[in-house]
């Protein structure tokens, strides 16, 4: 018991003596039975041979609960590392959707546009066509309505010519003639 009570009031490794302390010197005793060194054995000694256990199940434990957490963040590193992928995939899988539908719709727009033209250039070559025959059915009326006029300006020349030169009664011979050419009595 002394031993330990040594120890726990200050023993020193390198033990100086009190005589040098107060002298203000500083030396080494190396006499091994006043440094204590055998007491510091002993007492390592216990430590390390009952307290062997002790850390060893405490550094034990800590060290499996060091490669638990060790290996859950590596799963937790390849699960997200495979649900990377999956979205990644996923991202390609719709970029190339929004690819696909991108071109639709411009190919939609320039088929659109294409028949919007073909469209309008036939409603203009109708438009044309109607324009032509309605010019052309209002020239025959103007061309008819104008052979009427001069027919009956050239009737009614000949009419005022034929009443000056000819007598009554030529002109009754005139119309029966006429008459008769045309069948009647």
């Amino acid at each position: 018991m002394g031993i330990f009570v040594k120890l726990a009031l200050g023993a020193n490794l390198f033990g100086t003596e009190a005589a040098e302390a107060a002298e203000g010197g500083f030396g080494f005793n190396f006499d091994i039975l006043e440094t204590n060194i055998i007491n510091l054995a002993i007492v390592i000694g216990i430590l390390v041979y009952f307290g062997r256990g002790f850390l060893g199940k405490i550094l034990g434990d800590r060290r499996s609960t060091i490669e638990t957490a060790i290996r859950e963040a590596e799963q937790r590193k390849k699960d997200a590392a495979a649900a990377l992928a999956d979205e990644q995939q996923k991202l390609a899988q719709a970029q190339s959707e929004a690819a696909k539908i991108r071109a639709s719709a411009e190919e939609a727009a320039r088929s659109a546009a294409a028949a919007i033209l073909a469209k309008a250039e036939e409603d203009i070559r109708r438009m044309r066509e109607t324009a032509v025959q309605d010019m052309g059915r209002e020239q025959e009326r103007v061309i008819r309505e104008l052979r009427q006029r001069v027919v009956n300006l050239a009737l009614q020349k000949a009419e005022s010519e034929l009443s000056n030169q000819i007598d009554p009664s030529r002109q009754q011979e005139l119309v029966d003639r006429s008459v008769s050419l045309l069948g009647g009595s």
